[in-house]
């Protein structure tokens, strides 16, 4: 389908500079484009492409000011990163098929109930008393367990498991693999040497507009409740154990782990294969590095930790030098003992 620039900078708020009237029929990266398409410059690495891009139009920052003569229309806006992210989302509104009905063979127990335009799809399974809102779409092979609560318009895809009792928002999108609601990891250490399990009998809530990457484990409460605040996003492969809460629009990156019963702020994000201990607090707007390790409680709202253990930024950057300077330091160390 093809679009007019003038009519794509209308969609995403933007001001034309150049031919608004040429048109676009597909997006595509900036130091890939063709003739046709439309792409968007919003790290300034990858600044040089805009000269020698073939997109016959590019989304940049509203201050942008060329350096010399270009080929591509501009749409100019005030976060291009985010203007394209809103052009990507109405293409695939546009181009993706939707799907409604269910398909066969399916299971849907007598006391499960769905709303109106749901997709339940083949060898999906909804149990006992399971409810489902209004446009969710349940893709094949996913379980939903006994009293298990859906939202509306939220995507179960492949392979999902929600076990009983638990409840998803509305407006999520829960990718493959994800488990949701499977034991804490509660063990009672034995005078014999074993251990003996502790019964799991709390549930997980998420609440509304919460993304969830493949392959994630979010387990259940001990007792009360796991808790994903509303507007969270969560990569692949990240383990939530039992009794975490994760305030609202917290970002948390791969293979990041939360031990039991933290309980991590508002907008704060979370690098990947972090480590956080368990019963600690974490500020709002806390910034947590990558392969960091976060031992301890951190009460000051915004700050940035790297490290394992965890120390300010500023701090992390000035022990990094140090470190890459010990075998220096070490030589002139021995040198001086030999003189002396």
């Amino acid at each position: 389908m093809e679009i007019s620039i003038e009519q794509v900078a209308q969609l995403i708020g933007g001001k034309v500079e150049g031919n608004g009237q040429a048109t676009v029929n597909r997006l595509e990266k900036i130091e890939e484009a063709t003739e046709g398409s439309i792409a968007f410059l919003a790290n300034p690495k990858y600044l040089p492409y805009i000269y020698k891009t073939g997109a016959s139009a590019v989304i940049v920052k509203s201050d942008f000011e060329p350096e010399k003569e270009l080929k591509a229309n501009l749409i100019k806006v005030d976060d291009p990163y985010s203007a394209f992210a809103k052009l990507l989302e109405e293409y695939q509104k546009l181009t993706a098929k939707v799907k409604t009905g269910i398909e066969q063979p399916s299971f849907q127990h007598e006391t499960a109930s769905y709303g109106e335009n749901v997709y339940l799809g083949a060898f999906s399974y909804l149990g006992e008393n399971a409810k489902v809102g209004n446009n969710t779409k349940i893709y094949p092979n996913a379980y939903i367990g006994d009293n298990v609560e859906i939202g509306e318009n939220t995507i179960i895809h492949p392979g999902v498991k929600v076990y009983a009792n638990c409840k998803v928002g509305s407006n999520c999108v829960i990718h493959s693999g994800v488990v949701i609601g499977s034991d804490g990891f509660g063990f009672a250490p034995q005078e014999d040497g074993t251990y003996k399990s502790i019964p799991q009998t709390g549930n997980v809530i998420i609440e509304d507009h919460v993304d969830i990457g493949a392959n994630t484990t979010i387990d259940c409460a001990t007792m009360g409740s796991t808790i994903i605040k509303s507007g969270v996003k969560l990569d692949n492969l990240v383990q939530i154990a039992h009794n975490v809460e994760v305030g609202k629009n917290t970002v948390i990156a791969s293979q990041a782990g939360l031990s039991g019963s933290a309980k991590i702020g508002k907008n704060c994000q979370i690098g990947g294969q972090a480590g956080i201990t368990g019963h600690l607090k974490m500020a709002d707007r806390t910034i947590i590095g990558p392969q960091a390790g976060v031992p301890k409680t951190i009460t000051q709202e915004g700050k940035v930790w790297f490290g394992s253990p965890i120390m300010e930024h500023k701090d992390f950057l000035r022990a990094s030098v140090i470190l890459r300077n010990l075998p220096k330091l070490i030589d002139r160390v021995k040198e001086l003992e030999k003189k002396l």
